[in-house]
């Protein structure tokens, strides 16, 4: 079985108020067998959206290649809006190499509670992705379960809005609290566009206008939330 271990260390700049969270990126990048034009960093993949969606919003610039000024880029912009980005999943094994949430198997969490904890700033949670299987979400409501936290539901249309409360002093559980939001946005990934195609929001808009593509409906719903 193949080992894939995530090889990017949380990024949580000071100050920071919201944190993006997916899952692994393609095994190649624990191997280090990067493709052309690869970013070697959180959602780097040529074949990902994320930062196409986020170049396109903010009008970035941004490098797409193998290069510490790509990854230098990306960081000063997460900076500067104070966002960070913490992956749920600190590794998996996989029976086929391949980047799917659902060939992970024997997965080991990151404690995202911990994180939150030492991170008090942290109002907004950006999960790239829902709760299906092995999904962000799904990963994060084992994690709430595990600390007999519940999940509030905001709204249940896509995107998919939750809050929870979490104790400010771990000995007061009724008051000091703080509410932390989630956002289970449409996953920024090919293997998504299937399920953009079947949203009826996305229907609408491509009536409206043939030209719309999955990445005009991903900015339309990121926006708000960047």
């Amino acid at each position: 079985m193949f080992e894939h271990t995530h090889p990017y260390k949380p990024f949580i700049p000071e100050h920071t108020t919201k944190l993006i969270v997916g899952t692994l990126p393609p095994p190649r990048f624990t191997t280090g067998a990067l493709k052309e034009n690869d970013v070697d960093w959180c959602y780097g993949s040529r074949d990902g959206q994320l930062w196409p969606i986020l170049n396109a919003m903010f009008q970035l610039n941004l490098s797409f290649e193998t290069t510490q000024e790509a990854i230098t880029q990306r960081k000063k912009f997460l900076k500067k809006r104070h966002i960070g980005i913490c992956d749920i999943v600190a590794s998996a094994k996989r029976e086929k190499i391949d980047a799917s949430d659902m060939g992970m198997q024997e997965v080991v969490l990151r404690n995202l509670i911990e994180v939150l904890t030492e991170n008090p700033l942290i109002d907004t949670l950006l999960f790239t992705g829902g709760n299906s299987k092995n999904g962000p979400e799904y990963f994060f409501r084992r994690l709430l379960k595990k600390h007999q936290i519940q999940l509030k539901v905001l709204n249940n249309e896509v995107p998919r809005i939750h809050c929870f409360t979490l104790p400010i002093s771990a000995e007061d559980k009724n008051t000091n609290v703080r509410i932390i939001k989630t956002v289970s946005l449409t996953a920024p990934s090919g293997a998504a566009n299937r399920a953009v195609g079947s949203l009826q929001k996305y229907k609408d808009m491509k009536a409206a206008n043939p030209e719309i593509s999955t990445i005009d409906f991903r900015i339309a719903q990121y926006t708000p939330f960047f």
